[in-house]
């Protein structure tokens, strides 16, 4: 663990990525050992950033909004193993388990009746309209965006209220946590202004965004709906930090997502029982995304680094330990938990840069931390 090496990456990443405001923080086997804020909350720099500064943090919200519907799942005597039928009977996907629907794997990512993302009842219609473009152990593809209603739907079929209001009464509240999936008035003054960042000569040519740009395309059906919140100065309204959007509405800090991973790899006590840890930390599929169009491994809710055929690493985005897993937010944010050493690290920020998956600034970070 070289700490220092991570605050000199923190450091390089203001001097040479052009980081505006960003947290960085570290969880040792329950224990805080390193946080760092450095930098400033609004492009015009009048306002500091600091520790208390919350910012929203796209997909990174993914992770804890999986945790919520595995609590309440247990707490009706279900699993991941369980039909997602017998929760929501109009599910399209008759032979769906919740594990795989927290692991991308029912051909969901894309509906072809329109919807927007503020009126949840639609997505829920459409949703169930839809015809699968693939089934569980056929293939697999990242639902970027109704991953949030899918979840949704299930945890107020369960609870018989939101996934936001279940998340922070029965899980972040207790522990302290600062981190909401669905922010009240009274925190609004806290959150940072998120910054659009501007795509390098290419970028749009080729792989992903190649895609994303080509109407049509797997992958920008799937980017675009349901529609709504697609700029990112939408999510600088507090409408959008209210709202509780599963999928990609979670505002908080780096502290509480790497609390959070302490939690979900048992180093401290918490509402996530050692079943859905497990559940968190298995994974349940890996092959080509054909939303992603790369290989990818998903567990219920997580990533992690897929493997090669003889079980190296393709990637070293959670280091160098197979078992670590965590979800990366649109734009830079990434967390993650490893539990063969009890660390937990997360970095947030408000410099969006063009990426889905982790860049150089939280990577190097990464690398840093491990010694790579």
């Amino acid at each position: 663990m070289a700490l220092a090496a991570v605050e000199h990456a923190f450091e390089r990443n203001f001097a040479e990525h052009h980081d505006l405001g960003a947290s960085v923080c570290v969880y040792w086997r329950g224990e805080e050992v390193l946080h760092l804020a450095h930098g400033f909350a609004d492009r015009e720099k009048s306002r500091a950033w600091g520790e208390n500064t919350l910012v929203p943090v796209y997909s990174a919200t993914k992770a804890p909004s999986a945790a919520t519907l595995l609590v309440a799942l247990e707490r009706r005597g279900l699993n991941e193993t369980t039909p997602v039928r017998e929760v929501w009977s109009h599910f399209p996907v008759a032979e769906a388990t919740f594990a795989h629907l927290l692991s991308h794997q029912c051909g969901l990512a894309a509906l072809d009746q329109p919807s927007s993302i503020w009126e949840h009842g639609n997505v829920v219609k459409a949703i169930e309209a839809q015809i699968p473009a693939w089934r569980p152990g056929t293939g697999l593809g990242y639902h970027p965006r109704t991953f949030g209603a899918l979840l949704d739907e299930c945890v107020r079929r369960l609870t018989s209220e939101s996934l936001g209001n279940y998340w922070q009464r029965e899980i972040a509240q207790p522990m302290g946590w600062e981190f909401w999936i669905g922010l009240p008035e009274r925190e609004w003054s806290r959150v940072a202004t998120l910054v659009p960042g501007r795509a390098e000569k290419g970028d749009v040519d080729q792989g992903f965004y190649k895609e994303f740009m080509t109407a049509g395309t797997m992958t920008r059906r799937a980017f675009l709906s349901p529609s709504g919140l697609h700029a990112v100065q939408e999510m600088n309204d507090s409408r959008a930090w209210s709202a509780g959007f599963p999928a990609m509405g979670g505002v908080g800090n780096a502290r509480s997502l790497a609390q959070f991973y302490q939690a979900a790899i048992g180093a401290i006590e918490s509402p996530l029982s050692s079943a859905i840890q497990q559940a968190l930390q298995r994974k349940q599929t890996q092959g080509f995304d054909a939303v992603l169009l790369q290989e990818m491994a998903f567990t219920c809710g997580c990533q992690q680094d897929p493997l090669t055929a003889e079980g190296e690493k393709m990637r070293h985005l959670y280091g160098p330990n197979q078992d670590a897993f965590g979800h990366p937010g649109a734009g830079g944010s990434h967390a993650f938990g490893d539990p063969a050493t009890g660390l937990s690290f997360a970095y947030v920020m408000n410099q969006m840069a063009l990426s889905v998956m982790p860049g150089p600034r939280s990577t190097a970070m990464v690398d840093a931390l491990y010694g790579l």
